[in-house]
């Protein structure tokens, strides 16, 4: 027979879990925004120092070895930092999906 306090239980403890979700997943996202951030600062001083470091110079063999140590070092850090945010990116969708592997979860015969 239905019962109300168990559709009322049901009803509870699946939006507990979607709110846990959307926490989970604002934090992913925060995560990815710092993560940006971090990045496009690192960047940007990165550039800074490097037109610095390229005013100072009096030759075009230094101006050259300047711009190839700084293309360089750019895409090395642009490398780590894709792979760092790609990890991210995986681990919110990871988040974003574990209510719904819940729920199906439930309804799906276990393997014997």
């Amino acid at each position: 027979m239905f019962k109300v306090e168990d559709f009322q239980n049901y009803g509870k403890e699946h939006f507990e879990t979607y709110v846990a979700s959307a926490t989970s997943v604002q934090h992913g996202l925060q995560a990815i925004a710092s993560a940006y951030g971090d990045y496009t600062k690192k960047s940007f001083e990165d550039t800074k120092s490097f037109v610095e470091k390229l005013s100072g110079v009096k030759s075009l063999d230094k101006a050259l070895e300047a711009q190839t140590d700084f293309a360089r070092s750019a895409y090395e850090t642009f490398v780590a930092e894709s792979q760092k945010i790609a990890g991210l990116y995986s681990d919110l969708a990871k988040q974003a999906f574990k209510p719904v592997e819940t729920v199906v979860s439930k309804f799906t015969p276990a393997a014997q």
